[in-house]
């Protein structure tokens, strides 16, 4: 059995970090500016009423409008109290402690998720998991139009 060589032509070169400017980070901020957790949070709230409406409409049930009003609630009050959390005075304080904030406010987020989840179960009579689950799925990519229709580069 032959075995193979590793080629010793290439070298492996590290590649060497250096850090950006004042003027250059501000430069390359200016350039892609990022998306406010509070847009995305609006976008999610009106897609979660044009859902909620629209599941009215179609079906002309009050508990099926009941459904998806809570499957968009189930997404819009946790990404809420989420922005909120993450955009406080411990967010950017030191790179440790925003990486822990970001994953306590997420894991709220979570739970917070499941509790409307199991809230909805216990005041809606007639749920309709289907519609709520739905409606939850739509409301929550949300994100990904954020991404998409996010603030252009400035010239």
């Amino acid at each position: 059995m032959a075995t193979i060589a590793p080629d010793t032509d290439e070298k492996d070169e590290e590649i060497e970090f250096v850090p950006l400017t004042a003027e250059q980070a501000q430069a390359l901020r200016e350039q892609h500016p990022s998306v406010s957790p509070w847009w995305v949070v609006a976008g999610q709230a009106v897609v979660g009423v044009l859902v909620t409406l629209i599941t009215w409409w179609v079906t002309g049930k009050t508990s099926s409008a009941w459904s998806a009003a809570f499957g968009a609630l189930a997404v819009v009050v946790p990404a809420a109290l989420f922005a909120r959390g993450i955009s406080g005075r411990f967010a950017s304080a030191h790179v440790g402690s925003a990486v822990l904030v970001f994953f306590v406010w997420e894991f709220v987020k979570i739970v917070m998720t499941v509790g409307v989840l199991l809230l909805a179960q216990r005041l809606v009579v007639n749920l309709s998991w289907p519609i709520m689950l739905l409606s939850l799925v739509i409301t929550m990519k949300v994100y990904w139009v954020a991404l998409i229709r996010r603030p252009q580069r400035k010239s």
